[in-house]
């Protein structure tokens, strides 16, 4: 069965019909790049613009980032506009897509549930963290495969600042860092959410995954293992998709 994903990001918007059997995208995604400002309005016509270039005409499951509540509502918007606040997103983009079923959920719980059921922490026990490093950071937090949802762990205090304005790929970009340099901030970052929360394991997500050998070989003293997305950042798609098939949005799905 298909079911349609689309990953709304800080700097880009992506998606693409999921194979949700092989936890895989089914086709080469498409990608357009964040409007700024990210008003609701904006962000709903560029995701028209990625689910019309496939054609498609069934659900879609979105990921937002940042807090959802009631499958709809945004809560905060750390990397969009603020105007996204007490936004219903589902009722909002459900309309842009000429009222195609519509499912919304946090941008790193989508990714989390992908890579727990597909990717590097499938068939892990005990705490397992993902985190999402890209304009911010994202995280999802599972004990024994189960979410805790909206936790957004990328706002805890580091250096007296959020933490992703430290850690985060973009102020790896904003502050010139070698990855060296920017894997000294991560392992602060992984030491204080290892800290709070005495995981087995962290999956690292985002962009960055694709690059991982440059930096986590990098970081040490921690006890955790530490590991790259399988799904590397197509996760979001995934788990996008997932999240629609389980909300009972799949009605008109491809099979």
């Amino acid at each position: 069965m298909q079911i349609f994903g689309v990953d709304i990001g800080g700097s880009g918007i992506k998606g693409a019909p999921v194979d949700l059997d092989r936890g895989d995208l089914a086709e080469e995604r498409h990608k357009v790049l964040t409007p700024h400002p990210a008003t609701p309005d904006a962000v709903a016509d560029a995701v028209k613009q990625v689910v019309d270039h496939f054609g498609w005409t069934g659900p879609v499951g979105l990921t937002f980032p940042g807090v959802v509540t009631g499958g709809a509502t945004v809560r905060t918007a750390a990397n969009v506009d603020r105007s996204w606040i007490d936004t219903d997103a589902r009722a909002l983009i459900s309309g842009r897509l000429g009222g195609l079923p519509v499912t919304v959920v946090n941008d790193a719980d989508a990714a989390g549930v992908a890579e727990v059921a597909f990717g590097a922490g499938r068939n892990r026990r005990g705490t397992v963290i993902l985190l999402t490093f890209g304009t911010g950071i994202g995280s999802a937090v599972f004990t024994d495969g189960r979410l805790l949802p909206n936790t957004e762990l990328g706002h805890l205090e580091l250096d007296g600042h959020d933490a992703e304005k430290r850690a985060s790929s973009k102020a790896k970009d904003d502050h010139d860092l070698s990855w060296q340099e920017w894997a000294v901030r991560v392992q602060r970052y992984l030491a204080h959410v290892e800290m709070l929360f005495s995981p087995e394991l962290f999956v690292i997500g985002g962009g960055v995954s694709r690059k991982a050998h440059k930096f986590l070989p990098h970081i040490e003293g921690i006890k955790a293992e530490i590991v790259p997305a399988g799904l590397q950042n197509n996760a979001g798609i995934v788990g996008a998709a997932m999240h629609a098939a389980q909300d009972g949005a799949s009605g008109g799905a491809r099979s």
